[in-house]
């Protein structure tokens, strides 16, 4: 196997991936990620115990074990730029030997799931409720920049999907990926399953009109009719699609849950999205010390 370079994977001088500052044995198999720093310690606090506490910029890490579990939260920050960068160096500390630089020849398998907020693109799917994405569907062009192939049921949601929005014609080609089935299955209970749409913004590309007119004024309505059989958009956000689609470039299983803040089809906006967020929290440390 080829010896990767210094400058395409920075190890620092204690032997850490760069923007992490994370080494092999400091994280679990199971990664917790999720956009905002503080919310890491509002995870890690239900943990029996926690080895390792870590922060480089936006990047904070906890790692410790719930019963005999071990398991990592880290904040990715906000944005699929934020992911590529998350996701990679996660794979880079599973799959790379740091001595020899070199990908190992027995790959691991991580299970990385993101616990965020959204916003709800269907009625019936109120602020304060839970979202498990069945899929990922990227309008943000991370997964342009990889060789990335859709399997033939997404390639007909994607296409479906591009000929009720039309956006392909203004923005770059969306794609979309599959959550992990093995995950996925645990949150069936109190979870609305849908289409999660990533943004690669919060105002206009979410539909947002404050000073400046958007390219889409329609995007909402065109988000909150699409149909392709039983699936639908239910939520939008700014991180999924990147974890499915780089996740399953790279064999990880991975999962976004997400606490719904704001309804935008209602106008509405949680009156406690603190709150909806801890309840979700507490939601996945049952499902992960029991099932996962």
């Amino acid at each position: 196997m080829s010896r990767i370079a210094e400058s395409e994977l920075i190890i620092n001088s204690r032997g850490a991936v760069y923007h992490l500052d994370l080494r092999p044995e400091e994280i679990a198999g199971t990664v917790i990620t999720v956009g905002d720093p503080d919310r890491v310690k509002e995870i890690s606090k239900y943990f029996d115990a926690i080895e390792v506490r870590s922060q480089h910029r936006e990047f904070i890490t906890h790692t410790g074990r719930i019963g005999k579990k071990r398991i990592t939260v880290l904040s990715s920050g906000i944005g699929p730029d934020n992911i590529d960068i998350v996701i990679n160096e996660l794979d880079a500390l599973a799959n790379i030997d740091f001595e020899t630089r070199e990908i190992k020849k027995e790959l691991r398998s991580l299970n990385i799931i993101r616990v965020g907020t959204s916003g709800s693109l269907q009625a019936d799917i109120p602020v304060d409720s839970f979202v498990a994405s069945t899929h990922g569907l990227g309008v943000d062009n991370l997964l342009n920049f990889y060789r990335h192939e859709q399997n033939d049921e997404e390639k007909l949601l994607l296409q479906s999907f591009v000929t009720h929005t039309q956006m392909h014609g203004q923005m770059s080609y969306p794609y979309i990926s599959s959550a992990a089935g093995s995950l996925l299955k645990h949150f069936v209970k109190d979870f609305h399953q849908g289409i999660t749409v990533t943004c690669p913004g919060f105002y206009g590309p979410q539909g947002r009109i404050l000073r400046l007119g958007i390219r889409n004024p329609e995007l909402i309505n065109r988000l909150t009719d699409f149909r392709y059989g039983q699936h639908r958009i239910t939520n939008f956000e700014m991180e999924t699609s990147a974890i499915y689609g780089l996740g399953k470039l790279m064999g990880h299983n991975c999962l976004a849950v997400n606490a719904i803040v704001a309804n935008r089809v209602k106008k509405e906006f949680s009156k406690d999205g603190q709150a909806a967020v801890e309840n979700l929290i507490q939601k996945f440390i049952g499902i992960f010390a029991e099932s996962i």
